[in-house]
């Protein structure tokens, strides 16, 4: 359960209607593959000791009192596992029948939950036979010990606070209050439910938007077992469509049809940070519902959930482009609102030919056109220097003809060379002097052209420069607008692969594709036969790297160790553990050290669930220390690694 992580399973077994021991050997079978896939959490379908469609069979006493048998041999049967499992059953209780799911670990019943909302319309009488459990849970007398009994019983794990879990029966998370609700407010974190859902025509698609939706919106872990083959078709017929959720996103699904078993990986850590985070998640101030300790061994969990190595990027196609559009629309509008509310209809960009400037024009010309101003009011200013080479240039130069922007040259090399004089500095020593003096050179120009024209500057810096601090302080830090400032790199170069894609300027589409071929690079160092000489993913690492870093230290909170796991899973094959490991300290050393340049930054649209803004997402102070994250990040290093051996 390192870092969060538990594995759970839902378990669709096959089953004879009627037939307990036939049933009790299957769900034993079950259970133990369960368990040898590693799976801590068990879930099994909705009576499925007995199988659900017995109908008046539930009447009679010989399947009641072997159900009941079943029960405590198969409680007994996980005697020796580390897993809490969960299994329904139909149980005579006080002279009432009560459809209920039994919480088992270690040999012993934890509880017995009782299904709240019995369906009664259509195919389902379950009223017929059963009886609702109870408001509020409270302890029984169930052969020979005392057990909790009803809805809302809370399993919490000993060594692990964020791990408690819940569970309610089939129909309980169709209704308007379902009671994984009061469960959730009072600390569940993973919510199980037995289920025998049957299948009709889009009530899969339903049911899975259902148990999405459920786990969105109270940020928790879901595991869904459905009944399957085996259940009697005399009417219906059931799929087995078993589903694992966490926050709003089915982590694994089973296929319909087919009795199976689906496992992977829940991080309740994750959700519990989740929940601290957002406010309108509110715990219930008081605790009424039964607590039952439980404890699993403190094993690492083997991770078999894949995690995207570009997470801020939607693998699928269809998606990314949906995503793109959103994306450049919430730009261009947000640029539209300032450029209205400054009765602006001029706007300056430093155009170099790069990746984020070519985006920042691309948006203001976008915005331009929902004010149906004239795209000649853009400026669009090259400002040749040093390190600037032809191809990037000639870039800039055709990208901002063939988007009908005003192309404005201002060569700074005489000017930076001047400065150099002005404060004594030796023009052949290319340290960060040399290179920052040419970035505040250029956005001098750039404040000052607007000024001429009554226009606003727009920012080109995007978030992965924020988030590391690569950016010169009141140079290109600085802007009126940035429209960039919550777009990560590697999303940046989908947003203009997709513009190259679906304009229908084929000139402009070549341009834009020649863009995306150049290395990323500030070009304030001379070049070398005319190439580009300084990489900036030489220098701070990979941005594929550093932007997953980013999303789940932002996202989630994850402690550095954690994050170091996720990306080595998550970039098998791409980059070896030294190097993730490497990139890694560099994050954290950059992202403390440089968010004095974070909080004084201008104003810009936020456009997915992590940003930078000082005003929004992340109020962080200035002089906070890194140290407790490093010594975090140094438990994981990986072996052979030599002391002082990152820079």
């Amino acid at each position: 359960m390192k870092h969060g992580f538990i594995k759970t399973a839902a378990v669709t077994p096959d089953i004879r209607v009627a037939d307990v021991a036939y049933n009790t050997e299957s769900i034993i079978k079950n259970i133990d593959e369960a368990k040898e896939a590693g799976a801590r959490i068990i879930v099994f379908p909705e009576l499925c000791i007995t199988g659900y469609t017995c109908g008046d069979l539930f009447t009679q006493e010989i399947l009641l009192t072997d159900a009941r048998k079943a029960l405590h041999r198969i409680a007994a049967h996980t005697k020796e596992m580390d897993a809490l499992v969960f299994v329904g059953v139909p149980l005579a209780i006080e002279g009432e029948l009560y459809n209920v799911a039994a919480a088992l670990h270690r040999g012993e019943i934890l509880g017995l939950i009782t299904k709240t909302f019995l369906p009664n319309y259509g195919e389902f009488y379950e009223m017929r036979q059963f009886r609702q459990g109870p408001e509020q849970a409270r302890f029984l007398m169930f052969d020979g010990q005392w057990l909790p009994f009803g809805p809302q019983l809370l399993f919490a794990e000993e060594h692990l606070d964020a791990l408690v879990v819940s569970a309610e029966i089939c129909e309980d998370v169709w209704s308007p209050i379902p009671p994984s609700i009061q469960a959730a407010r009072e600390g569940a974190v993973i919510i199980v439910n037995c289920s025998a859902s049957d299948e009709t025509i889009g009530k899969a698609a339903y049911r899975k938007s259902l148990i999405e939706g459920q786990s969105a919106r109270l940020i928790c872990g879901y595991v869904y077992a459905n009944a399957g083959e085996g259940e009697s078709t005399t009417d219906v017929v059931f799929g087995g469509h078993n589903m694992i959720a966490e926050n709003g996103t089915t982590l694994a699904e089973g296929t319909r049809f087919h009795n199976s078993m689906i496992c992977t990986e829940i991080d309740v850590k994750r959700l519990d940070g989740e929940r601290r985070k957002n406010t309108t998640f509110q715990p219930s101030k008081e605790r009424t519902l039964i607590r039952i300790p439980f404890s699993l061994d403190q094993e690492e969990t083997v991770l078999t959930r894949s995690f995207s190595s570009r997470p801020f990027v939607p693998g699928d196609e269809k998606e990314r482009r949906e995503r793109c559009e959103e994306i450049l629309t919430i730009q261009a509008m947000g640029l539209k609102k300032r450029l209205a509310h400054t009765h602006a209809t001029h706007a300056v960009v430093g155009i170099s030919g790069g990746l984020d400037s070519t985006l920042a024009l691309l948006v203001t010309a976008k915005a331009f056109d929902a004010l149906s101003l004239d795209r000649k009011g853009i400026t669009a200013v090259t400002m040749p220097c040093f390190g600037t080479t032809d191809r990037t240039y000639q870039n800039a130069c055709k990208m901002s003809g063939k988007l009908g922007a005003t192309l404005r040259e201002v060569p700074i090399a005489a000017s930076v060379s001047r400065h150099f004089q002005d404060i004594g500095h030796d023009p052949e020593d290319h340290s960060v002097t040399y290179e920052n003096a040419q970035a505040r050179e250029r956005t001098q120009v750039l404040m000052d052209i607007a000024n001429e024209n009554g226009g606003l500057v727009i920012g080109t810096g995007d978030m992965s420069e924020l988030a590391l601090g690569w950016a010169t302080y009141n140079g290109d830090h600085m802007s009126m607008y940035g429209v960039n400032a919550s777009v990560p790199k590697t999303l940046v170069r989908h947003l203009v692969s997709y513009y190259a894609d679906t304009c229908e300027d084929e000139e402009l589409s070549e341009v834009l594709r020649d863009v995306l071929d150049t290395p990323v690079s500030p070009e304030l160092l001379p070049p070398k036969d005319g190439e580009i000489a300084q990489k900036t993913e030489d220098l701070v690492g990979p941005y594929e790297l550093h932007d997953f870093y980013l999303y789940y230290f932002l996202r989630f909170g994850c402690e550095p160790a954690k994050i170091y796991r996720l990306a080595k899973k998550a970039f098998a094959g791409e980059y070896d553990d030294e190097t993730i490991y490497r990139w890694l300290s560099t994050f954290c050393r950059r992202f403390f050290s440089q968010q004095f340049k974070r909080s004084c930054l201008p104003d810009g649209p936020k456009v997915g669930t992590v940003a930078l803004s000082p005003r929004g997402d992340w109020r962080m102070p200035s002089d906070a220390c890194a140290a407790a994250w490093l010594a975090d990040l140094e438990q994981v290093k990986p072996e052979g690694k030599q002391e002082g051996s990152l820079r």
